[in-house]
């Protein structure tokens, strides 16, 4: 079973600022959903900050991609990581952690 990843990710900044790099987060994003390492991402509700759920990373692996993310390299977001091992799962998740 692999482990599974999830950033949560707390804006330090007024949304004003943080979207004027919205542009170059989602082109990080799309790096790593292209390299098979991001799951599923997306803008918490209210909108403090966000969620990537990874896998195929080890919790350093992690934390260096993270740093590359423009809204950490502006310091605008903080990141939090929580690592766990999947016990039970939908059917169509299997090949997330499998």
């Amino acid at each position: 079973m692999k482990n599974i990843f999830i950033a949560i990710l707390t804006y330090k900044k007024p949304l004003d600022e943080v979207v004027k790099f919205r542009p170059a987060h989602l082109e990080f994003l799309d790096e790593y959903y292209n390299a098979g390492k991001f799951i599923v991402s997306g803008r918490q509700t209210p909108p403090s900050g966000g969620a990537i759920i990874a896998h195929n990373v080890t919790k350093d692996e992690l934390k260096s991609i993270l740093k590359e993310d423009p809204f950490y390299k502006n310091e605008l977001a903080d990141f939090e990581i929580i690592e766990f091992t999947p016990a039970k799962y939908a059917e169509e998740f299997e090949i997330f952690v499998k």
